[in-house]
């Protein structure tokens, strides 16, 4: 195209003119074709060599290609596998669906469940693509323009189709593929509807406690309380069950002290790590740091002594949330607060009646489990959450727009060789001596470095969402899906498909109305913008193929784990990892949900799109889902754990954007009907988007309510009204496990390898040992009680000796510094169960809290690793059974003998109240207190504890 016709003076330098034609026309390639077969040959060669050496070194290699056999417990233990070279295939085939669910949890069911739906799509579609759209294009196509080059790729577009009436197999395919694609979505949505049913019924489901408790968030001031998160459930509560409260704490800088404690602990690793890396042969000179800038007025000499200095800053830090956490009281609250009932169709009635209600402007919600709040974001105001999510969306669509350019780019010279020769006279004259091998690097290369690009972006989202006031990590994985998909879609599809054809009418535009003085509209309709677009599509329709193509070989590099396997290798031969490191490195690693899903989705997309443009990708996509469906499989039963599980929260999203490339694929049929041909074939498409709007609708009114909540199919309205008795510790419970982890997390003890222990006392200045035994360390590095107060621990020392047969996940997964990154939702998670032991007595473990019990101490396999604690057998992990109850949570000392409502009271409160005269409860005027079928009344409760609620007295005071 002649650099004149856009519009743009022609110049001197002849590449600026040919890089202005590239970008008018940049697919036209002579061999896009040789391309394709080098990005097949590769993929399909790569990929099955890459199979028999995972096969091969898999029997030799259990850490890493199957650690959940060793770490996983009895009930989620994978099928056995083989030490054969194919023996892991079979176990993969023949694993059902029920015990996929109780092995690897729901999350991942549905994850493969959506990876084969997609599969036996594209099987469906390309039976019909392939034998009616191929035949009918190549058939019916001419070249019309003698001149340029007649490639057998773009016979089976219908770029070149003559005759109109061929292109009502166009119309036929649309409606047909549409009927497909809903039929497979309908019979998962109703799968995925028993599989939520399945998951209610589970006993981890009737064990947890999330499931029977409601989050309450933008509590108004004047009910920032116990009674006030009471009185505003009974607004939305038809049952007549009464159930426990409690308000959220504010805990200040808690959270932020914590998090800087837990990086100078992981720094004064590394430094040890590298300083005692050979402890027979030390540096010369001790290693040195820059302070924090908030720290480095303290220092103005510059530099410190780096294991001296953090050893400090620890230990201040521990300090100061030893004092934060002692400093937390009931009368600080914040604007959220739970409610939980003793039975599950209790609270999910409740969450029912107030879907659509918001009481006192709060809203009320089923509440996820707490290791999946994120706590900071929880006490935002609305206008607080909507403004971070405005922002959020500002930077995402400045990132979105300002990717545009640099993809244009690569849509010009990486996805076609010889664009980048015509504007490069040295790479032109290498294309011209060896076209071949230049073809083959062009099938190979340019989706490689397209997809490198883009594995970074959900990086960049995942920390965009983190300050966007999401209230759940789950949530925010979902919000990142959805900004990755929207990202994709527009730049690498129709930014990457559509920017020659845009180029061409904005140039021709100003052509037309600026040199021949035409009328701007008159310009616009003479331009062929509907041509150009879908002369463009096909033009790009081969790169699509061979991207496609290098799928395949993805999934295969992830079953192999080369990066990983990489990085590590590389970390244990040139750095200096630490014990901590090394032990993570052997843990089941999380599974990326929001990224997996994107591509599946984008997959999907680009394959709908262009399913009727050229055929060819449907079965090419096919393959690729075949292919992980079962590659996937072995990786989320034997390598990948789903850090927090959601019970199948991401198929709604899967659903609606499924439904959306589907409507996306109608368009393009639409604009082949208008530009080949006639306008009845468009009004023949029309219907079909809002066909699959009203089909999303049905699904939605048919299925989600029974998705989500428990009672819509499994009580009878006598059962959701049957009144339920609290039990005696409901409301401890509730404080212990929904109480915000920075009162009670267990603080990181910094870990250094047993092979330096005996060295590490000649460089360390301060305690090492809290007791006699000096020079003796352990693994298993229990505090000692002292002597003059047995069951009180004495001062934990500072390190932890790690031995080198201890380097292993397996020593250390039910710790919660381990567990919370690597023990995976699936396994139950001790905070959110219900246990007998979980209600065994405090008065067993003792009654003092102290918050340096919160520490964490040595690994062992049969003890939990919580130092300063008296163990006992009934423990099982909870914060409630360890004694970590902050006394802001606990429930007061039972006084007199007349009952009362609300027994939830801080020692401060008794301590205030002890010897004051206890009112009595008719004098205390609460609109909670009746029978709920009518009239007001006392209400029968579960011990005898007086009311003791601080507020009647706040205001005598």
């Amino acid at each position: 195209m002649d650099p004149q016709r856009l519009g743009l003076q022609a110049r001197d330098n002849p590449e600026t003119d040919e890089f202005l034609r590239l970008i008018a026309d940049p697919f036209h390639s002579a061999f896009q074709l040789s391309a394709v077969w080098a990005s097949l040959g590769t993929s399909i060669g790569v990929s099955i060599i890459l199979a028999l050496l995972f096969s091969l070194f898999r029997p030799r290699h259990s850490l890493v290609y199957a650690p959940k056999v060793k770490h996983a417990d009895k009930r989620h233990t994978p099928p056995p596998v083989g030490k054969g070279f194919f023996a892991w295939i079979k176990p993969v085939i023949y694993t059902r669906e029920p015990q996929l669910i109780d092995t690897v949890g729901l999350d991942a069911a549905i994850f493969l469940r959506f990876t084969k739906m997609c599969r036996n799509i594209f099987i469906f579609l390309s039976i019909i693509g392939c034998l009616v759209m191929i035949p009918v294009n190549i058939t019916q196509s001419k070249n019309r323009d003698s001149s340029s080059q007649f490639s057998a790729f773009y016979t089976m577009t219908p770029l070149y189709v003559t005759n109109p009436t061929a292109i009502w197999s166009q119309v036929v395919c649309a409606w047909a593929f549409d009927f497909i694609i809903a039929f497979f979505l309908w019979r998962n949505y109703r799968a995925v509807r028993a599989l939520r049913r399945q998951y209610f019924e589970s006993s981890d489901y009737q064990r947890s406690m999330h499931a029977r408790t409601l989050m309450i968030t933008d509590i108004p001031q004047p009910d920032r309380s116990d009674e006030g998160i009471l009185r505003l459930s009974d607004q939305v509560n038809p049952t007549a069950a009464l159930p426990r409260a409690s308000i959220g704490r504010n805990v200040r800088d808690l959270p932020r002290i914590i998090k800087e404690h837990e990086e100078a602990v992981r720094e004064l690793e590394s430094v040890l790590a590298k300083y005692l890396k050979r402890p027979e042969q030390l540096p010369a000179k001790r290693p040195t740091m820059r302070p924090p800038r908030s720290q480095r007025s303290k220092h103005p000499s510059g530099r410190v002594d780096a294991i001296d200095y953090l050893t400090v800053r620890i230990r201040v830090l521990e300090e100061e949330i030893k004092h934060g956490r002692a400093s937390i009281d009931r009368r600080n609250a914040m604007p959220y607060g739970f409610a939980s009932w003793e039975r599950i169709e209790h609270a999910h009635a409740v969450a029912w009646n107030s879907r659509r209600k918001h009481p006192q402007g709060t809203t009320v919600r089923l509440a996820p489990r707490p290791s999946d709040l994120i706590w900071e974001n929880l006490p935002l105001s609305k206008s607080a959450r909507k403004w971070k999510r405005f922002m959020n969306f500002l930077w995402v669509a400045l990132l979105t727009l300002v990717w545009i350019v640099p993809n244009a780019l690569i849509a010009v010279f990486l996805s076609n060789l010889s664009n980048l020769g015509l504007v490069w006279p040295a790479f032109q004259t290498s294309l011209s001596a060896d076209p071949n091998t230049w073809a083959a690097v062009q099938g190979i290369a340019s989706p490689a470095v397209t997809s490198l690009v883009y594995l970074v972006l959900p990086i960049i989202f995942r920390r965009l969402s983190m300050h966007g006031g999401r209230k759940t990590k789950t949530s925010r994985e979902r919000h990142v899906l959805a900004h990755l998909y929207g990202f994709f879609v527009f730049n690498n599809l129709v930014v990457f498909s559509l920017f020659s054809a845009a180029w061409t009418f904005v140039s021709t535009v100003i052509e037309k109305s600026h040199k021949n003085n035409e009328n701007a509209w008159q310009a616009i309709l003479d331009s062929q913008l509907y041509y150009q677009l879908m002369s463009a599509l096909c033009n790009v329709s081969p790169f699509w193929v061979t991207w496609l193509l290098q799928r395949n070989l993805g999934a295969a590099i992830d079953l192999v784990q080369l990066v990983t396997l990489a990085w590590v290798w590389f970390a244990k031969t040139f750095l200096s990892p630490t014990p901590r490191q090394s032990i993570e490195w052997t843990a089941p690693p999380p599974f990326d949900y929001a990224s997996y899903y994107n591509y599946f989705l984008f997959y999907a997309t680009v394959a709908f799109c262009f399913a009727t443009l050229q055929p060819i990708v449907l079965p090419v996509t096919a393959l690729y889902f075949g292919l992980d469906a079962l590659l996937k499989k072995y990786m989320l039963l034997y390598v990948f754990v789903t850090k927090n599980e959601s019970g199948g929260s991401f198929w709604r999203p899967l659903f609606n954007r499924m439904v959306f490339a589907a409507i996306f694929s109608n368009v393009i049929v639409a604009l082949v009907a208008k530009v080949q041909g006639t306008w009845t074939m468009v009004f023949c498409v029309v219907p079909l988007p809002f066909l699959m709007l009203g089909f999303k609708f049905y699904c939605m009114k048919t299925y989600d309510a029974d998705c989500e909540y428990y009672n819509r199919a499994n009580l009878s309205d006598a059962e959701a009204l049957a009144p339920g008795k609290p039990g005696k510790k409901a409301g401890d419970r509730l404080s212990s496990k929904f109480g915000h982890p920075a009162l009670y997390k267990p603080l990181m003890t910094p870990m250094v390898h047993a092979k330096a222990a005996a060295v590490l006392k000649e460089i360390y200045q301060g305690r090492l040992e809290s007791n006699d035994m000096a020079g003796e360390y352990s693994d298993i590095a229990m505090d000692p009680m002292l002597a003059s107060q047995p069951g009180k621990s004495a001062e934990p020392a500072p390190f932890e000796v790690v031995p080198e047969n201890h380097l292993d996940f397996s020593y250390y997964k039910d710790r919660p510094d381990f567990r919370d990154e690597f023990g995976g939702g699936i396994y139950g998670r001790p905070e959110d169960l219900i246990t007998e032991r979980s209600q065994t007595p405090r008065s067993t473990l003792g009654s003092e809290w102290s918050p340096s019990s919160s520490r964490a101490s040595s690994p062992a396999p049969s003890l939990p690793s919580m130092s300063g604690l008296k163990i006992h057998e009934g423990y099982d992990g909870s914060p409630e059974a360890a004694g970590l109850v902050h006394p802001a949570f606990r429930p007061p000392i039972s006084r007199g003998d007349s009952g009362g409502l609300y027994q939830h009271s801080n020692e401060s409160e008794t301590r205030l109240l002890s010897n004051a005269q206890t009112p009595a409860l008719s004098d205390v005027s609460n609109p909670l207190d009746r029978w709920r079928g009518g009239g007001y009344g006392p209400v029968d409760q579960d011990d005898d504890s007086t009311y003791t609620s601080y507020e009647p007295y706040r205001a005598s005071r």
